[in-house]
């Protein structure tokens, strides 16, 4: 079997609702990915500061050293902060990460299909590695790298209606676990109310609620799996004003209640694609 050329050492997703801080202490001798998935944190390299909300993706090279904080709230008064991230190396990444200049942080927004590369990588790694599969591992960090590549690109390439579509997305990203108005979402990319609903509709082909929702109903999944938070927490801390209003709707998106869900998640996952 011809030798793999790229190694995930870590991959996992984490949420922090109180301060936090984690210093690297001395460099890098990895790789890392880091996508911000909601709430907003702090991080330095090299002395320089960068505020991270959600879209952000950061990448660093072995060499380079690392702070993160977790400390600023929301209006609301609420701390959040939750996001995709890995450690990796080989002979594969060298090679792609010298293809061409990336930021330190890129905005690259939330794509599904991105940040279904990165969730399957990290549900393969956390078979543990009796059970792993090596060969996919490397399979889907090389589409995870020229898929940031491509998310990277786009982002930067789009022309005015594109990128008012993108900024109104990327407001309800960062917003949809608090309480917001499509008003605030519309004067953040520059358009009037009516203008802004015709658009997203046209771009995304749903509304601006629907797309909260659904970001709320991820964000929700993403707790009940990998936090010991109460469901009637997890409601409120996802932009849902009440535990009954989480509940009508996440059983009308997955035909389960939340409840049923934590009993039988282990046995039948809920399929993400249905959101």
């Amino acid at each position: 079997m011809d030798t793999l050329e790229t190694s995930v050492l870590i991959c996992d997703y984490s949420y922090h609702y109180k301060a936090f801080t984690h210093n690297m202490k001395g460099e890098l001798q990895t790789y890392l990915f880091r996508l911000q998935t909601e709430g907003s944190c702090k991080v330095y390299v090299q002395d320089e500061e960068f505020r991270m909300t959600s879209g952000d993706l950061l990448l660093l090279k072995p060499g380079d050293d690392y702070h993160l904080v977790v400390d600023e709230p929301h209006k609301e008064g609420r701390l959040s902060s939750g996001d995709y991230y890995l450690f990796c190396e080989g002979s594969w990444i060298e090679n792609w990460w010298k293809r061409q200049q990336r930021s330190t942080v890129s905005r690259i927004g939330l794509d599904d299909k991105l940040i279904s590369l990165w969730r399957n990588m990290l549900l393969e790694k956390r078979r543990g590695p009796l059970e792993e599969n090596a060969e996919l591992k490397d399979a889907l960090l090389r589409g995870l790298c020229l898929y940031i590549d491509r998310a990277i690109k786009e982002n930067i390439q789009t022309d005015r209606a594109v990128s008012s579509a993108l900024k109104l997305k990327r407001y309800i990203e960062e917003h949809a676990t608090v309480t917001f108005k499509l008003e605030e979402a519309a004067r953040y990319a520059g358009l009037s109310l009516s203008r802004a609903v015709r658009l997203f509709k046209e771009h995304y082909n749903q509304t601006m609620i629907q797309y909260a929702i659904e970001i709320r109903l991820n964000a929700a999944l993403e707790r009940m799996k990998y936090s010991e938070m109460t469901l009637e927490h997890i409601a409120e801390s996802c932009g849902f004003a009440s535990y009954s209003y989480f509940h009508r709707v996440f059983r009308a998106h997955f035909g389960v209640s939340p409840a049923e869900y934590l009993k039988s998640r282990q046995h039948e996952p809920i399929d993400l694609e249905r959101i």
